[in-house]
């Protein structure tokens, strides 16, 4: 019995070390076909300045809010990728924005797990969780647990820090032309 025992300790030596090597270079396989983490931008203020507008700046450096409602991407419907504002690091793709009714655009999931940072917003009496753009740093937003399915969040995104790689596919206004205009636009010209 003994011998057994030390045959199939010995054996394990030998056995154990290729499997661990094995699942090793599954790993290492994977991380290469995984995306590189972006390469971090770093500018000075100065610099941030001249390349945003006074509003993207306010937004993005300086942490402001865009009034709800307000911005270009709050509501409609899109194709493509969004990305950041200050370095163009790819951040949403528009199949996972969503209509919150909270006027700001808002998405279930970011493009990938390494496109984002978060951090604690004690700004407010309510502690808030921050997102900002794992590349540059911008300030885009805050992430909440009120989401839809699958993820149960929502990145609640300034659509200042936003820009879109694609196009439209519904109007972005929710302003309607009024029934009394369209009837009077198809009505016959008046006779003079």
């Amino acid at each position: 019995m003994r011998t057994t025992v030390t045959t199939l300790a010995v054996a394990a030596l030998f056995v154990l070390p290729s499997t661990v090597a094995t699942a090793q270079e599954a790993i290492l396989s994977a991380d290469k076909d995984a995306p590189k983490p972006p390469e971090r931008v770093f500018k000075t203020d100065a610099e941030w300045q001249r390349l945003l507008s006074i509003d993207q700046f306010l937004v993005t450096r300086r942490k402001a809010t865009e009034p709800a409602f307000s911005g270009r991407y709050a509501t409609g419907h899109y194709k493509g990728k969004f990305l950041c504002v200050c370095c163009g690091a790819e951040l949403f793709d528009a199949r996972t924005k969503f209509e919150s009714g909270t006027g700001w655009p808002s998405f279930w999931r970011p493009i990938s797990a390494r496109a984002l940072a978060r951090g604690y917003d004690r700004s407010t009496p309510e502690l808030r969780i921050e997102v900002t753009c794992a590349r540059c740093g911008a300030h885009l937003g805050h992430v909440f647990n009120d989401g839809p399915p699958p993820t149960g969040l929502r990145y609640c995104i300034n659509s200042l820090a936003l820009k879109l790689d694609g196009t439209p596919t519904r109007a972005t206004s929710t302003r309607r032309a009024s029934k009394t205009r369209s009837r009077t636009a198809k009505a016959a010209p008046s006779t003079p």
